[in-house]
């Protein structure tokens, strides 16, 4: 981490919960600016197809927060077991970035 980075996150770190809320969420909608535009049509291509997904039937969802529990033990468990919780994230195939539905172009 570099000077700069501990700076500011020593500084986010005396923000409020919801100020801290605010910061990450903009900080992650600046990434998104670097995003190249054939991932991004690939990211919205991906929401489409599982939009679908559920629209069909062929999936269901579930509440966030028996899912929220479930990557907790995933990631507790990898703790436990040594491993680095970057690669329990990886075991349960998610993106470590997020991207907000909201913004995205929805089908119609």
């Amino acid at each position: 981490m570099t000077q700069a980075v501990a700076h500011i996150l020593e500084e986010a770190e005396q923000l409020s919960a919801p100020e801290r809320a605010e910061l990450a969420d903009r900080i992650v909608e600046s990434l998104a600016h670097d995003i190249p535009p054939d991932i991004a049509a690939a990211q919205i291509t991906e929401v489409r197809r599982r939009i679908a997904q559920v629209e069909s039937g062929e999936v269901s969802l579930i509440p966030g927060d028996e899912a929220l529990a479930h990557v907790r033990r995933i990631v507790a468990s990898a703790h436990h077991a040594g491993a680095a919780p970057h690669s329990a994230v990886a075991e349960l195939g998610v993106v470590s970035r997020c991207s907000r539905l909201d913004t995205a172009e929805k089908p119609e």
